[in-house]
């Protein structure tokens, strides 16, 4: 590849060398440079890119793209090269624009979704491609859980990957005959460019509130909600929940054309006449849908946020013509792993996985599940090492709060005693008044919760969702709860 051709649709300035230069391959990380690459020095959390020109030059590269304000100083450690080097003044957003032509903008030849929001964002993309799929259109998926891209699913590292990993994973579904791809898009993503160099044809916001708010994420709530907002400075239509007090200024300054969805009179897919369901070993919800759309909806996911997420679902999916039966069953059916996650053990009592892993995210499933009013909520729940004992206590103090019953158990320790973290976990649990039992093997509290369960109860397993390892000193070991229930269910 020309280098004039990966740079025909950004802004950049050629300081040295030629736009005939060649380019073997883009990369990004200085470890994997290769004679005749084009490096792109990107500023981190950690490590400045900048600083490893001296290593990429003496591996090769033939090209740098460096940050206007540290020209100066790139081209005096390029002296004795015979490199290109290309000045922009974003190298992240550089990269984003790059990768796109590198793999040859995939994205014009999918239909793009990008899902923004708190929280709902994993289980509304599961439900898009769901209804998609059902619908007979080929969906790729890329997430908190996983990247899905026809029968291959990768495993994720970010909520929001890398820009180049995005275009690379758009090209391989285009490859794999996929005819649109359903993404969720976090603020830091956004922030970072990891979506910049094409345009979404959808840009979903599902809702806000105070989160990502500290060292490394953003400064304050003001930055949180602008960087939102840039979603809807980048796709052709936005569809947004006009109940979220939010909604307003993370529209600020929009370029698209604009449809709402929630319980608001005013929004164009209304939900109405909401009905919680409970059978054995079961909990779901129904609703009514006007406007937009006009029909009785029942889904297999409890709690009223369930309601928003599948509206959000058809709001989008009704642009791809797909019809009214096809939302239904596919709605009726979908399921996502570790997101109130029921697994059906018994008609006696209801057991379901959850990846709600801090205060905020425990006390609204709490809340969602109280209001089925069970005979006994039962929490099941440890807290990650190396991380804040503020939340090991918040934690604690909701769920003894909110559940009957308490198991304190181990999560990942990583580097920490799990009594220690059980130990500041019961700190929080004692400020209120539910009952309590400690048990740190993970397998064994699950064991416990089986074989205590009372007819009616409800009993969530939370904090490790859709993960399916256990991380104790460095090392992460294969630790999935659904199996765990089997093996228990099994007598093993």
């Amino acid at each position: 590849m020309i280098l004039k051709q990966l740079l025909e649709r950004m802004e950049a300035h050629i300081v040295t060398g030629s736009k005939e230069t060649k380019v073997n391959k883009l990369v990004y990380d200085s470890r994997k440079v290769q004679k005749g690459d084009l490096f792109v020095c990107i500023r981190g959390a950690v490590s400045d890119g900048h600083q490893y020109i001296p290593q990429v030059l003496e591996k090769g590269a033939g090209t740098l793209v460096v940050m206007e304000d540290a020209l100066e100083e790139s081209l005096e450690q390029c002296k004795a090269f015979p490199v290109t080097v290309v000045s922009v003044k974003d190298t992240r957003l550089a990269l984003a624009c790059l990768s796109a032509a590198y793999f040859g903008y995939p994205a014009e030849e999918l239909t793009t979704i990008g899902i923004t929001g708190t929280k709902g964002k994993t289980t509304t993309t599961y439900m898009v491609r769901s209804i998609l799929e059902n619908a007979g259109i080929k969906t790729g998926l890329i997430g908190t859980i996983e990247t899905i891209v026809g029968e291959e699913k990768t495993p994720a590292a970010n909520t929001t990957p890398e820009s180049y990993l995005v275009q690379e994973s758009f090209r391989k579904m285009v490859d794999a005959g996929c005819k649109a791809v359903v993404m969720e898009v976090s603020s830091q993503g956004l922030m970072l460019h990891r979506v910049g160099g094409f345009t979404f044809d959808y840009g979903i916001f599902t809702n806000l509130e105070p989160d990502h708010i500290g060292p490394n994420e953003h400064k304050d709530m003001d930055e949180y909600i602008a960087c939102k907002g840039m979603l809807f400075k980048q796709c052709k239509t936005g569809i947004v929940n006009l109940d979220d007090e939010h909604t307003s200024r993370v529209l600020e300054g929009h370029t698209c054309t604009v449809e709402t969805y929630g319980f608001d009179e005013k929004a164009d897919l209304r939900a109405k006449n909401v009905q919680l369901l409970k059978k054995p070993g079961y909990l779901g919800v129904s609703y009514d849908t006007s406007g937009l759309f006009n029909r009785h909806v029942e889904i297999d996911i409890p709690g009223r946020f369930s309601v928003y997420n599948s509206l959000t679902a058809i709001a989008v999916c009704r642009h791809f013509g797909v019809s009214d039966e096809e939302i239904l069953t596919a709605l009726e059916d979908v399921k996502v792993k570790g997101r109130v996650e029921l697994v059906k053990v018994s008609d006696r009592y209801t057991m379901m996985i959850d990846y709600a892993h801090n205060a905020m995210s425990l006390k609204s499933l709490l809340t969602t599940l109280k209001a089925y009013e069970p005979k006994r909520l039962v929490c099941l729940f440890g807290c990650g090492g190396n991380r804040s004992k503020l939340r090991r206590y918040e934690m604690g103090e909701i769920s003894s709060t909110l559940a009957d019953l308490t198991v304190v158990t181990s999560d990942n320790p990583r580097n920490e005693d799990p009594m220690a973290i059980i130990e500041d976990i019961l700190t929080g649990v004692k400020k209120a008044s539910g009952a309590y039992v400690t048990i740190p093997d993970r397998k064994e509290a699950i064991r416990y919760c089986m074989e205590h369960a009372q007819d009616g109860d409800v009993v969530v397993l939370a904090g490790k969702g859709h993960e399916d390892y256990q991380e104790i000193n460095g090392i992460k070991y294969h630790m999935d709860e659904r199996e765990l229930i089997q093996e228990i269910l099994e007598g093993k």
